[in-house]
């Protein structure tokens, strides 16, 4: 078996298991990030274990990835998967793949200036296809892929941020 009838077939399963059980597809994701430091920290879910810093520029050791390479990272990996099993699921052949995000930002908004935003004022994401399938079928894979993508839905818009508090005891 191919890798794109893979793909399609865990698809497949997926979606049937689902159809019968909607409670089947709902869940919590927990990533816990522990400073380690400076600016670092550890990152941890499940067996996947990461490490983020800032810049020496932000006052940071540059040990790590920022978590804007993290955050850029998820949106193109999220995007790059959902091209793949969009396009097993249609059937469209594909001989590579790459994705770019580019995000327009103004660090003045991250260090707390008056009238300037933390968030990227743009994301563009430019998507590089190769594969024998017409135009037509390449665009409506990467449309069906796009509307059900969870992290470009997470960047188009926002959702509710709940913050919860908990104050340690304090050592000795």
């Amino acid at each position: 078996m191919d890798r794109q009838e893979h793909i399609r077939e865990a698809h497949e399963r997926a979606v049937k298991a689902m159809q019968g059980r909607s409670t089947l597809g709902k869940g919590t994701a927990t990533t816990r990030a522990r400073w380690t430091g400076g600016l670092a920290c550890e990152l941890e879910d499940g067996p996947w274990k990461l490490c983020a810093d800032m810049g020496e520029k932000a006052g940071g050791d540059n040990s790590a990835p920022n978590p804007g390479v993290l955050g850029r990272s998820a949106l193109a990996s999220c995007l790059m998967a959902g091209y793949l099993m969009a396009a097993a699921r249609a059937r469209v052949p594909i001989d590579g793949l790459e994705v770019e995000v580019q995000a327009d930002y103004d660090a003045r908004g991250e260090y707390g200036f008056d009238g300037y935003s933390p968030a990227y004022s743009q994301v563009r994401f430019v998507v590089t296809v190769a594969s024998p399938a017409s135009e037509t079928e390449i665009v409506a894979v990467l449309d069906e892929a796009d509307r059900i993508s969870p992290y470009l839905t997470i960047f188009k818009g926002a959702q509710e941020c709940v913050r919860e508090v908990r104050i340690a005891e304090r050592k000795g």
